[in-house]
């Protein structure tokens, strides 16, 4: 007999449980949702990220100013919905993100999505790491960058250990400095003169919306982390929501600015001294450079708490530690400009895994797994997720140049040519839904039979 886990009571608590077997307390309100999830819509690569979205194809003309907002908007509020999609079952259930993925693949299966997603946010947060050195490097270039790698690692994993005290820190005060900052940044940018929104191209629309939805999707795999603390699924839906969405518009929305005004290109070095060039700009910089501890926090803790789905009764603080201070060696030892694309390439496998879990834990399981320790393998959910991953990479393969090279291949087998307005995140979000109904109705009809 197995044990489902539905809908989990409240639990009253002030800290994130140590192991798998507490449970989760219910100690976000809506507020600190939207503080958390506020913060997180703010970074550095968002800044210079403006850049794709603005020139969508490679060499390719500058999109008109409308044409890109356009492609902001649109991108933020499917990603973020998206997000939303994978937060509210952290509610119900009071599991983890990789927890949850027991209910649909099973536990042994489950541990392949955690295992990658484990790579990704080590690597994620050894990218932060040098994002925040490199940015605090500019500002006060007195000091090397080593020690800005140490100070933010030793930081991220201080705050890895108490992740709920530093979500409601955010809230009470660093989120009324980030939104002063961004509003300084934006409205000294805006005095610059800008084209029309017209002028200019929407060749590439899609490309940059992809853009856009890929990043905010980016958030799926580590959302439950946070939302299963909240005291309810009004909350979760409408601080990621809400939260999230704002302040990405707005992080892109200065980028693009900057981008058509006083930067030269979207590289760190550019953007950056675009922002310092504007009085006062260094100090307002220097509070966003700070806050993308938040970032690398979150990534460090959620790296934790995956773990955990291997082995549920390992301290996670004991994790939070190990990995916090493996990320701050690799940052400080490895050059990983080319690294991005590797972690690109592995985020790309979560967008299909969403439209999978949505549709069976929302339509075909009606919002009750098993997530114990003793579920059974569902070995037929595995080929919608396939199916939607193969899509994707059809589409849109990436940058990494071995992986691309051998897509384009099967494109070429395939005689299938990418158009312009196709959406790589988009398509294999429906795809892998679409699948996930045959699929897992059958699933369905097998565990009946057993």
């Amino acid at each position: 007999m197995t044990a489902t886990i539905k809908k989990s009571a409240p639990v009253e608590a002030a800290e994130a449980p140590l192991t798998l077997d507490e449970p989760a307390p219910r100690a976000l309100r809506l507020i600190d949702q939207l503080g958390m999830w506020g913060n997180l819509g703010v970074s550095l690569l968002g800044f210079t990220g403006a850049a794709f979205v603005l020139y969508p194809i490679a060499d390719g003309a500058a999109m008109s100013l409308g044409a890109a907002l356009v492609a902001l908007l649109l991108g933020t509020v499917i990603g973020t919905a998206a997000v939303c999609a994978a937060a509210v079952p952290g509610t119900d259930t009071g599991q983890p993100a990789m927890v949850l993925l027991r209910g649909l693949f099973g536990v042994r299966i489950s541990w392949l999505p955690t295992i990658l997603n484990v790579v990704q946010l080590v690597g994620w947060t050894t990218f932060e790491l040098v994002v925040i050195s490199t940015a605090m490097h500019q500002i006060a270039g007195g000091i090397d960058r080593w020690v800005y790698v140490l100070v933010g690692g030793a930081i991220t994993t201080v705050l890895a250990l108490r992740p709920l005290g530093w979500i409601r820190l955010l809230r009470k005060y660093v989120t009324v400095a980030v939104a002063v900052a961004l509003v300084y940044l934006g409205v000294q940018l805006l005095r610059n003169p800008l084209p029309s929104l017209g002028h200019g191209t929407w060749d590439g629309f899609w490309l940059a919306v992809d853009t856009v939805v890929a990043v905010t999707v980016s958030w799926v795999p580590v959302a439950a982390d946070y939302t299963r603390h909240s005291k309810s699924v009004r909350d979760t839906v409408v601080g990621t929501f809400v939260g999230y969405s704002v302040t990405q518009v707005a992080c892109y929305g200065i980028g693009l600015v900057a981008l058509l005004t006083v930067a030269k290109s979207g590289t760190d070095h550019q953007m950056y001294g675009a922002f310092m060039a504007i009085p006062l700009g260094t100090l307002a910089f220097a509070v966003l450079a700070v806050r993308e501890l938040d970032q690398s926090f979150v990534d460090t803790y959620s790296t934790a708490v995956s773990v955990q789905n291997l082995r549920p009764r390992w301290d996670r603080r004991v994790l939070a530690a190990v990995i916090g201070a493996l990320a701050t060696v690799l940052a400080l030892a490895l050059d990983i400009a080319d690294y991005q694309n590797f972690l690109y390439l592995i985020g790309s496998v979560f967008v299909p895994l969403l439209g999978v879990l949505a549709v069976d834990y929302f339509l075909i399981s009606g919002r009750s797994w098993d997530l114990s320790e003793r579920a059974p393998a569902r070995w037929l959910m595995v080929f919608p997720w396939l199916i939607g991953f193969v899509a994707y990479q059809l589409v849109n393969p990436g940058y990494l140049v071995w992986w691309s090279r051998q897509w384009g291949r099967i494109d070429d087998w395939l005689h299938f040519t990418p158009e312009s307005w196709m959406s790589a995140s988009l398509l294999s979000l429906a795809v892998a839904a679409a699948a996930t109904i045959p699929f897992g109705l059958a699933q369905r009809k097998l565990a009946r039979a057993q």
